[in-house]
Protein backbone atom coordinates (compact mmCIF):
# COMPACT_ATOMS: atom_id res chain seq x y z
CA UNK A 1 0.00 0.00 0.00
CA UNK A 2 1.07 3.40 -0.80
CA UNK A 3 2.20 5.40 2.30
CA UNK A 4 0.60 8.20 1.54
CA UNK A 5 -2.82 5.89 1.25
CA UNK A 6 -1.82 4.70 4.54
CA UNK A 7 -1.09 7.78 6.46
CA UNK A 8 -4.62 8.96 5.20
CA UNK A 9 -6.16 5.74 5.98
CA UNK A 10 -4.70 6.11 9.72
CA UNK A 11 -5.73 9.72 10.23
CA UNK A 12 -9.11 8.91 8.80
CA UNK A 13 -9.31 6.08 11.37
CA UNK A 14 -8.04 8.79 14.18
CA UNK A 15 -10.62 11.05 13.09
CA UNK A 16 -13.80 8.36 12.89
CA UNK A 17 -12.93 7.52 16.29
CA UNK A 18 -12.75 10.50 18.02
CA UNK A 19 -15.79 11.58 16.33
CA UNK A 20 -17.85 8.33 17.82
CA UNK A 21 -15.73 9.44 21.50
CA UNK A 22 -16.86 13.21 21.45
CA UNK A 23 -20.85 12.54 20.05
CA UNK A 24 -20.84 9.47 22.34
CA UNK A 25 -22.90 7.38 19.67
CA UNK A 26 -21.37 4.21 21.07
CA UNK A 27 -19.20 3.09 24.04
CA UNK A 28 -15.56 5.29 24.05
CA UNK A 29 -14.28 1.80 24.74
CA UNK A 30 -15.74 0.00 21.49
CA UNK A 31 -15.12 3.43 19.67
CA UNK A 32 -11.23 2.73 20.82
CA UNK A 33 -11.40 -0.52 19.97
CA UNK A 34 -13.24 -0.51 16.55
CA UNK A 35 -10.48 2.08 15.33
CA UNK A 36 -7.61 -0.37 16.64
CA UNK A 37 -8.82 -3.78 14.69
CA UNK A 38 -9.89 -1.32 11.32
CA UNK A 39 -6.25 -0.78 11.17
CA UNK A 40 -4.95 -3.95 11.70
CA UNK A 41 -7.24 -5.15 9.29
CA UNK A 42 -6.51 -2.19 6.47
CA UNK A 43 -2.93 -3.38 6.93
CA UNK A 44 -1.72 -0.64 8.00
CA UNK A 45 -0.39 -2.08 10.96
CA UNK A 46 0.27 -5.64 12.03
CA UNK A 47 -1.38 -7.93 14.70
CA UNK A 48 2.47 -7.99 16.45
CA UNK A 49 2.73 -4.09 15.78
CA UNK A 50 -0.31 -3.54 17.68
CA UNK A 51 0.31 -5.04 20.58
CA UNK A 52 3.71 -3.92 20.85
CA UNK A 53 2.41 -0.60 20.89
CA UNK A 54 0.02 -1.37 23.64
CA UNK A 55 1.49 -0.03 26.71
CA UNK A 56 1.60 -2.83 29.10
CA UNK A 57 3.48 -1.23 32.10
CA UNK A 58 0.51 1.26 32.18
CA UNK A 59 -2.00 -1.10 32.09
CA UNK A 60 -0.70 -2.80 34.83
CA UNK A 61 0.51 0.02 36.97
CA UNK A 62 -3.68 0.83 36.33
CA UNK A 63 -4.79 -2.44 37.52
CA UNK A 64 -2.37 -2.50 40.23
CA UNK A 65 -3.52 0.85 41.94
CA UNK A 66 -7.18 -0.14 41.28
CA UNK A 67 -6.65 -3.02 43.29
CA UNK A 68 -5.16 -0.64 45.89
CA UNK A 69 -7.21 1.44 45.98
CA UNK A 70 -9.97 -0.92 46.43
CA UNK A 71 -8.13 -2.00 49.85
CA UNK A 72 -7.85 1.20 51.18
CA UNK A 73 -11.07 2.10 50.67
CA UNK A 74 -12.48 -0.56 52.63
CA UNK A 75 -10.75 0.91 55.81
CA UNK A 76 -12.96 3.69 55.70
CA UNK A 77 -9.46 5.81 55.27
CA UNK A 78 -11.20 8.37 52.32
CA UNK A 79 -14.36 8.73 54.45
CA UNK A 80 -12.25 9.89 56.83
CA UNK A 81 -9.65 12.03 54.56
CA UNK A 82 -13.13 13.56 53.57
CA UNK A 83 -14.63 15.21 55.90
CA UNK A 84 -11.24 16.42 57.86
CA UNK A 85 -10.92 18.01 54.51
CA UNK A 86 -14.24 19.59 54.13
CA UNK A 87 -13.92 20.67 58.35
CA UNK A 88 -10.79 22.13 56.90
CA UNK A 89 -12.59 24.18 54.49
CA UNK A 90 -15.86 25.14 56.79
CA UNK A 91 -18.01 23.48 53.66
CA UNK A 92 -17.82 26.37 51.58
CA UNK A 93 -17.94 24.50 47.88
CA UNK A 94 -15.16 27.17 46.30
CA UNK A 95 -12.53 26.94 49.00
CA UNK A 96 -12.85 22.68 48.82
CA UNK A 97 -12.50 23.24 45.36
CA UNK A 98 -9.46 25.55 45.59
CA UNK A 99 -7.85 23.61 47.89
CA UNK A 100 -8.38 19.97 46.52
CA UNK A 101 -6.82 21.58 43.35
CA UNK A 102 -3.22 23.12 45.09
CA UNK A 103 -3.34 19.03 47.03
CA UNK A 104 -3.62 17.83 43.71
CA UNK A 105 -0.95 19.16 41.70
CA UNK A 106 1.34 18.96 44.93
CA UNK A 107 0.66 15.31 45.07
CA UNK A 108 0.72 14.99 41.18
CA UNK A 109 4.41 16.32 40.78
CA UNK A 110 5.69 13.31 43.57
CA UNK A 111 3.48 10.57 42.82
CA UNK A 112 2.48 10.64 39.64
CA UNK A 113 -0.63 12.24 38.04
CA UNK A 114 -2.49 9.45 37.43
CA UNK A 115 -1.51 7.98 41.20
CA UNK A 116 -2.88 11.08 42.72
CA UNK A 117 -5.99 10.96 40.83
CA UNK A 118 -6.26 7.48 41.98
CA UNK A 119 -6.29 8.17 45.54
CA UNK A 120 -7.65 11.83 45.71
CA UNK A 121 -11.10 11.13 43.13
CA UNK A 122 -12.75 8.69 45.43
CA UNK A 123 -11.71 10.98 48.43
CA UNK A 124 -13.96 14.61 46.40
CA UNK A 125 -17.02 12.09 45.37
CA UNK A 126 -17.00 11.49 49.41
CA UNK A 127 -17.09 14.77 49.98
CA UNK A 128 -20.09 16.43 47.39
CA UNK A 129 -22.29 13.52 48.41
CA UNK A 130 -22.37 14.38 51.75
CA UNK A 131 -22.74 18.20 50.89
CA UNK A 132 -25.38 17.09 48.71
CA UNK A 133 -23.50 18.91 45.65
CA UNK A 134 -22.86 18.23 41.91
CA UNK A 135 -18.49 16.69 41.92
CA UNK A 136 -18.49 17.30 38.32
CA UNK A 137 -17.02 20.48 37.97
CA UNK A 138 -14.58 19.34 41.39
CA UNK A 139 -13.49 16.17 39.36
CA UNK A 140 -12.50 18.24 36.35
CA UNK A 141 -10.72 21.04 37.60
CA UNK A 142 -9.16 17.91 39.90
CA UNK A 143 -7.57 16.35 36.74
CA UNK A 144 -6.74 19.71 35.09
CA UNK A 145 -4.49 20.05 38.63
CA UNK A 146 -2.92 16.64 38.17
CA UNK A 147 -1.46 17.57 34.58
CA UNK A 148 -0.44 20.59 35.87
CA UNK A 149 1.29 19.21 38.84
CA UNK A 150 2.68 16.41 36.69
CA UNK A 151 4.87 18.73 34.90
CA UNK A 152 6.58 19.90 37.46
CA UNK A 153 8.98 17.12 38.47
CA UNK A 154 10.74 14.42 36.45
CA UNK A 155 8.53 11.71 37.84
CA UNK A 156 5.69 12.98 37.94
CA UNK A 157 4.49 12.73 34.49
CA UNK A 158 5.63 10.18 31.37
CA UNK A 159 6.84 12.54 29.31
CA UNK A 160 9.27 14.28 31.77
CA UNK A 161 10.63 10.55 32.32
CA UNK A 162 11.38 9.90 28.83
CA UNK A 163 12.82 13.69 28.18
CA UNK A 164 15.51 12.75 31.33
CA UNK A 165 16.38 9.38 30.18
CA UNK A 166 17.38 11.12 26.72
CA UNK A 167 19.29 13.71 28.18
CA UNK A 168 21.86 15.04 30.79
CA UNK A 169 18.75 16.31 32.84
CA UNK A 170 18.60 15.04 36.62
CA UNK A 171 15.61 15.57 38.80
CA UNK A 172 16.94 18.86 40.34
CA UNK A 173 17.25 19.91 36.87
CA UNK A 174 13.42 19.54 36.22
CA UNK A 175 12.59 20.97 39.80
CA UNK A 176 14.66 24.33 38.61
CA UNK A 177 13.12 24.58 35.19
CA UNK A 178 9.71 23.66 35.24
CA UNK A 179 8.31 24.15 38.83
CA UNK A 180 8.87 27.74 38.67
CA UNK A 181 6.49 27.69 35.53
CA UNK A 182 4.18 25.34 37.03
CA UNK A 183 3.57 27.54 40.42
CA UNK A 184 2.86 30.61 38.07
CA UNK A 185 -0.02 28.76 36.21
CA UNK A 186 -1.31 27.48 39.02
CA UNK A 187 -1.46 30.48 40.35
CA UNK A 188 -3.23 31.57 37.12
CA UNK A 189 -5.74 28.81 36.95
CA UNK A 190 -6.58 29.27 40.85
CA UNK A 191 -7.78 32.79 39.58
CA UNK A 192 -9.90 31.52 36.81
CA UNK A 193 -11.20 28.91 38.70
CA UNK A 194 -12.46 31.94 41.14
CA UNK A 195 -14.08 33.44 38.25
CA UNK A 196 -15.85 30.73 36.60
CA UNK A 197 -17.01 29.62 40.08
CA UNK A 198 -17.05 32.11 42.31
CA UNK A 199 -20.65 32.83 43.40
CA UNK A 200 -22.08 29.54 41.62
CA UNK A 201 -21.17 26.85 44.09
CA UNK A 202 -24.30 26.49 46.33
CA UNK A 203 -24.45 24.38 49.71
CA UNK A 204 -27.53 24.52 51.82
CA UNK A 205 -27.11 25.51 55.93
CA UNK A 206 -28.52 22.00 56.88
CA UNK A 207 -25.69 20.01 54.62
CA UNK A 208 -22.75 22.35 55.84
CA UNK A 209 -23.78 21.95 59.46
CA UNK A 210 -24.25 18.49 59.27
CA UNK A 211 -20.77 18.10 57.78
CA UNK A 212 -19.35 20.29 60.43
CA UNK A 213 -20.99 17.79 63.21
CA UNK A 214 -18.84 14.52 62.26
CA UNK A 215 -16.80 12.80 64.51
CA UNK A 216 -14.30 11.45 61.81
CA UNK A 217 -12.62 9.13 64.38
CA UNK A 218 -15.68 6.66 63.97
CA UNK A 219 -15.61 6.38 60.37
CA UNK A 220 -11.95 3.90 59.92
CA UNK A 221 -13.65 0.87 59.98
CA UNK A 222 -10.52 -1.48 60.28
CA UNK A 223 -7.43 0.22 62.08
CA UNK A 224 -5.24 -2.92 61.54
CA UNK A 225 -5.31 -2.82 58.37
CA UNK A 226 -5.44 0.19 57.81
CA UNK A 227 -1.99 0.70 59.19
CA UNK A 228 -1.07 -2.31 57.01
CA UNK A 229 -2.30 -0.52 53.82
CA UNK A 230 -0.41 2.93 54.55
CA UNK A 231 2.57 1.05 55.32
CA UNK A 232 2.63 -1.03 52.06
CA UNK A 233 1.35 2.79 50.01
CA UNK A 234 4.35 4.16 51.59
CA UNK A 235 6.50 1.65 50.48
CA UNK A 236 5.17 1.39 47.06
CA UNK A 237 5.28 5.57 46.62
CA UNK A 238 9.07 5.65 48.18
CA UNK A 239 9.91 2.74 45.09
CA UNK A 240 8.42 4.46 42.57
CA UNK A 241 10.54 7.96 43.18
CA UNK A 242 12.90 5.41 42.78
CA UNK A 243 11.84 3.69 39.89
CA UNK A 244 14.43 5.39 37.74
CA UNK A 245 17.22 4.13 39.61
CA UNK A 246 16.07 0.79 41.10
CA UNK A 247 14.96 -0.10 37.07
CA UNK A 248 11.89 -2.79 38.59
CA UNK A 249 9.37 -0.86 36.68
CA UNK A 250 6.32 1.09 37.78
CA UNK A 251 3.81 -2.08 36.96
CA UNK A 252 5.57 -4.46 39.12
CA UNK A 253 5.08 -2.11 42.25
CA UNK A 254 2.11 -1.28 41.82
CA UNK A 255 1.28 -4.79 41.06
CA UNK A 256 3.28 -5.83 44.15
CA UNK A 257 1.45 -3.55 46.65
CA UNK A 258 -2.33 -4.19 45.19
CA UNK A 259 -1.16 -8.44 45.43
CA UNK A 260 -0.15 -8.21 48.63
CA UNK A 261 -3.33 -6.15 50.55
CA UNK A 262 -5.60 -8.10 48.81
CA UNK A 263 -3.66 -11.74 49.91
CA UNK A 264 -3.23 -9.92 53.51
CA UNK A 265 -7.06 -8.44 53.75
CA UNK A 266 -9.37 -9.19 50.99
CA UNK A 267 -8.78 -13.04 50.05
CA UNK A 268 -12.14 -13.78 50.24
CA UNK A 269 -13.90 -11.14 48.07
CA UNK A 270 -10.78 -11.19 45.15
CA UNK A 271 -13.34 -12.36 42.73
CA UNK A 272 -15.81 -9.37 43.66
CA UNK A 273 -12.82 -6.40 43.35
CA UNK A 274 -11.58 -7.85 40.48
CA UNK A 275 -15.35 -7.92 38.48
CA UNK A 276 -16.34 -4.84 40.26
CA UNK A 277 -13.53 -2.58 41.43
CA UNK A 278 -11.07 -2.99 38.41
CA UNK A 279 -12.55 -0.39 35.54
CA UNK A 280 -11.52 -2.94 32.77
CA UNK A 281 -14.01 -0.32 30.78
CA UNK A 282 -11.56 2.21 30.94
CA UNK A 283 -8.44 -0.36 30.52
CA UNK A 284 -9.65 -1.41 27.35
CA UNK A 285 -10.30 1.98 26.39
CA UNK A 286 -5.88 2.53 26.54
CA UNK A 287 -5.60 -0.59 24.65
CA UNK A 288 -7.69 0.63 21.52
CA UNK A 289 -6.04 4.50 21.80
CA UNK A 290 -2.60 2.46 22.33
CA UNK A 291 -2.89 1.26 18.86
CA UNK A 292 -4.76 3.62 17.22
CA UNK A 293 -1.84 6.04 18.03
CA UNK A 294 0.98 3.89 16.91
CA UNK A 295 -1.22 4.03 13.49
CA UNK A 296 -0.11 7.69 13.35
CA UNK A 297 3.24 6.85 14.15
CA UNK A 298 4.07 4.34 11.81
CA UNK A 299 2.76 5.88 8.94
CA UNK A 300 4.54 8.99 9.74
CA UNK A 301 1.91 11.34 10.17
CA UNK A 302 3.30 12.61 14.01
CA UNK A 303 6.80 12.54 12.44
CA UNK A 304 5.68 14.75 9.28
CA UNK A 305 3.94 17.29 11.49
CA UNK A 306 7.37 17.82 13.62
CA UNK A 307 9.66 18.03 10.59
CA UNK A 308 7.28 20.90 9.11
CA UNK A 309 6.86 23.02 12.41
CA UNK A 310 10.42 22.79 12.11
CA UNK A 311 10.93 23.96 8.86
CA UNK A 312 8.38 26.95 9.02
CA UNK A 313 11.11 28.02 12.31
CA UNK A 314 14.16 27.80 9.98
CA UNK A 315 15.52 25.97 13.57
CA UNK A 316 15.95 28.82 15.63
CA UNK A 317 15.78 28.56 18.95
CA UNK A 318 13.19 30.90 20.25
CA UNK A 319 10.32 30.69 17.27
CA UNK A 320 11.32 26.86 17.75
CA UNK A 321 10.56 27.00 20.91
CA UNK A 322 7.43 28.61 20.83
CA UNK A 323 6.46 25.90 18.01
CA UNK A 324 7.21 22.98 20.53
CA UNK A 325 5.51 24.19 22.93
CA UNK A 326 2.35 24.44 21.21
CA UNK A 327 2.23 21.96 18.93
CA UNK A 328 2.94 20.06 21.71
CA UNK A 329 0.05 21.31 23.68
CA UNK A 330 -2.45 21.09 20.99
CA UNK A 331 -1.74 17.32 19.89
CA UNK A 332 -1.32 16.03 23.21
CA UNK A 333 -4.82 17.16 23.50
CA UNK A 334 -5.21 14.40 21.02
CA UNK A 335 -2.96 11.73 21.42
CA UNK A 336 -1.40 9.85 23.81
CA UNK A 337 1.76 11.70 25.02
CA UNK A 338 4.56 9.04 25.28
CA UNK A 339 4.98 8.15 21.54
CA UNK A 340 4.75 11.68 20.41
CA UNK A 341 7.68 12.83 22.87
CA UNK A 342 9.22 9.53 21.42
CA UNK A 343 8.86 10.61 17.92
CA UNK A 344 10.24 14.16 18.93
CA UNK A 345 13.28 13.21 20.85
CA UNK A 346 15.30 12.48 18.04
CA UNK A 347 14.47 15.80 16.21
CA UNK A 348 15.14 17.68 18.71
CA UNK A 349 18.63 15.88 18.98
CA UNK A 350 18.78 17.15 15.34
CA UNK A 351 17.97 20.55 16.01
CA UNK A 352 20.88 20.56 18.82
CA UNK A 353 23.56 19.67 15.87
CA UNK A 354 22.21 22.61 14.05
CA UNK A 355 22.28 25.06 16.81
CA UNK A 356 25.48 25.05 18.07
CA UNK A 357 24.96 27.18 21.34
CA UNK A 358 24.18 24.12 23.72
CA UNK A 359 22.50 26.10 26.16
CA UNK A 360 19.90 27.25 23.56
CA UNK A 361 18.82 24.10 23.69
CA UNK A 362 17.13 24.39 27.01
CA UNK A 363 14.29 25.94 26.57
CA UNK A 364 13.69 23.48 23.58
CA UNK A 365 13.90 20.86 25.95
CA UNK A 366 11.53 22.02 28.84
CA UNK A 367 8.99 23.77 26.02
CA UNK A 368 8.15 20.30 25.00
CA UNK A 369 8.04 18.95 28.65
CA UNK A 370 5.70 21.58 29.38
CA UNK A 371 3.42 21.61 26.12
CA UNK A 372 2.72 17.93 26.08
CA UNK A 373 1.75 17.07 29.71
CA UNK A 374 -0.24 20.66 30.72
CA UNK A 375 -1.87 20.13 26.79
CA UNK A 376 -2.98 16.71 28.41
CA UNK A 377 -5.76 18.57 29.75
CA UNK A 378 -6.90 19.88 26.55
CA UNK A 379 -9.92 17.30 26.31
CA UNK A 380 -11.28 14.50 28.26
CA UNK A 381 -8.78 12.05 26.50
CA UNK A 382 -5.34 14.22 26.23
CA UNK A 383 -3.83 11.91 29.64
CA UNK A 384 -3.93 9.37 30.88
CA UNK A 385 -5.21 10.71 34.60
CA UNK A 386 -8.40 12.65 32.54
CA UNK A 387 -9.58 8.84 31.36
CA UNK A 388 -8.86 7.48 34.88
CA UNK A 389 -10.93 10.19 37.01
CA UNK A 390 -13.78 9.32 34.06
CA UNK A 391 -13.83 5.84 34.53
CA UNK A 392 -13.65 6.06 38.37
CA UNK A 393 -16.78 8.87 38.61
CA UNK A 394 -18.81 6.48 36.12
CA UNK A 395 -18.13 3.71 38.19
CA UNK A 396 -19.96 5.49 40.78
CA UNK A 397 -23.16 6.99 38.75
CA UNK A 398 -21.76 10.28 37.61
CA UNK A 399 -21.18 10.41 33.62
CA UNK A 400 -19.32 13.64 32.36
CA UNK A 401 -19.28 13.64 28.82
CA UNK A 402 -16.40 14.67 26.31
CA UNK A 403 -17.95 18.55 25.60
CA UNK A 404 -18.79 18.64 29.22
CA UNK A 405 -14.91 18.53 30.29
CA UNK A 406 -13.88 19.43 27.36
CA UNK A 407 -15.16 23.21 27.20
CA UNK A 408 -14.26 23.84 31.08
CA UNK A 409 -10.87 21.83 30.77
CA UNK A 410 -9.41 23.92 27.18
CA UNK A 411 -9.62 27.27 29.29
CA UNK A 412 -7.08 26.19 32.07
CA UNK A 413 -5.25 24.73 28.93
CA UNK A 414 -4.86 27.38 27.33
CA UNK A 415 -4.24 29.83 30.63
CA UNK A 416 -1.13 27.45 31.44
CA UNK A 417 0.53 27.35 28.19
CA UNK A 418 0.37 31.21 28.06
CA UNK A 419 2.08 31.35 31.13
CA UNK A 420 4.62 28.52 30.15
CA UNK A 421 4.99 30.66 26.68
CA UNK A 422 5.70 34.09 28.30
CA UNK A 423 7.82 32.03 31.44
CA UNK A 424 10.14 30.67 28.70
CA UNK A 425 10.79 33.74 26.56
CA UNK A 426 11.69 35.64 29.88
CA UNK A 427 13.78 33.15 31.15
CA UNK A 428 15.48 32.10 28.78
CA UNK A 429 15.43 34.67 26.21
Amino acid sequence: MNATVSMLIAVGIFIGTYILIITEVINKMLASLIGAFLLILTGILSQDIALRAIDWNVIFFLIGMMLVIAVLRRTGIFMYIAIKTAKLARGNPLLIMMLMFVVTAFSSAFLGSVTSIMILIPIILLICNELKITPVPYIITMVVASNMGGAATMIGDPPNIIIGSATDYDFLDFIFNLTPAIILATIACLGLMWVMYHGKLKVSRENRARMMSYKEEGLIKDKRMLKISLITVAVMLVLLALESTLKIGTASISMSAGLFLILVGQRKDIEHIMVHEVDWVTLFFFVGLFIIVEGLVQTGFISLLAHKVLELTHNQARPTSMAILWLSGILSAFIDNVPFVATMIPLIKQIGIVISQSNLMDPIWWSMSLGTCLGGNGTLIGASSNVVAIGITKKNGINISFMEFTKVSVAYTILSLIISSVYILIRYF
